[in-house]
């Protein structure tokens, strides 16, 4: 593995489980979110493991934060060998009755910035020769499924392109796809734990989902869809007519 990861969303959730993993891994880390209190928290753990940890406290909305998070990003002082695009939220289904302000920072957030990191690191990493990007993406992004899964697809397909374009110069881009899994957020979305309407057997839990995709991003894939179960979901949603897998899909949030 790398040596410097800067993980996004990484006071709670898949990104606080990223850190803790990577940390046992012996990376340093910088972990970006808004909660300063939360980063602490989360920086306390990883330092446990004897690596160096910084907080970079952001809100990734806002264009001076954000380009603050960029210039850390792409600092040659102080290289960023591996890049966890994770800082995300979700919306209702109902795309009518959204407010459009929402719909645009929350493409801003999966699409826009997710872009920008990735933008920043790859310079210094194509310059080095090595350095991985991560972008935690979604079995959303594969099935009609609002604009969450429109935003998750566009990091899985520029995943796949740039996983091909740069990986000859030493440079992997996996897009991870988990199904549902047990963090806060659905929480974040008003939702009480065991009322999203998902059936326990889809649920996953978070540190197996990180194992299994740091296993695939060590091998260079352009996809990680961690569990069988999700695997074989996603095959069949390719061969079932839209109408179908937006149905199934329409289950929880």
């Amino acid at each position: 593995m790398a040596r410097t990861a800067l993980i996004t969303g990484a006071s709670s959730g898949l990104g606080a489980e990223y850190a803790r993993q990577l940390a046992a891994r012996g990376m340093d880390l910088v972990l970006v979110a808004r909660d300063v209190a939360a980063l602490e928290r989360v920086a306390g753990e990883a330092r446990a493991s004897g690596g160096e940890v910084e907080i970079l406290a952001a809100d990734l909305l806002d264009a001076d934060d954000r380009a603050r998070v960029e210039e850390r990003a792409g600092d040659p002082r102080h290289p960023i060998d591996l890049l966890v695009n994770n800082a995300g939220f979700g919306l209702p289904l109902a795309f009518e009755r959204n407010d459009p302000d929402a719909e645009a920072r929350h493409l801003t957030l999966h699409v826009e910035v997710a872009m920008r990191l990735m933008r920043a690191v790859l310079p210094g990493m194509l310059e080095r020769g090595s350095g991985r990007i991560v972008n935690i993406a979604s079995v959303a992004g594969f099935v009609p499924r609002g604009t969450y899964g429109a935003a998750k697809g566009w990091l899985i397909s520029f995943s796949r392109w740039a996983n091909v374009t740069y990986r000859a110069r030493g440079v992997t881009v996996t897009a991870v796809c988990p199904g549902f899994v047990h963090t806060n957020f659905h929480e974040r979305m008003g939702l009480a734990p065991g009322k999203e309407g998902v059936p326990a057997a889809l649920w996953l839990r978070a540190p197996e989902v990180v194992r299994e995709s740091l296993r695939d991003v060590a091998r260079g894939r352009a996809v990680s869809v961690p569990s069988l179960r999700y695997k074989a979901l996603v095959a069949l949603s390719r061969v079932v007519p839209d109408g179908l897998v937006a149905a199934a899909a329409s289950r929880g949030r």
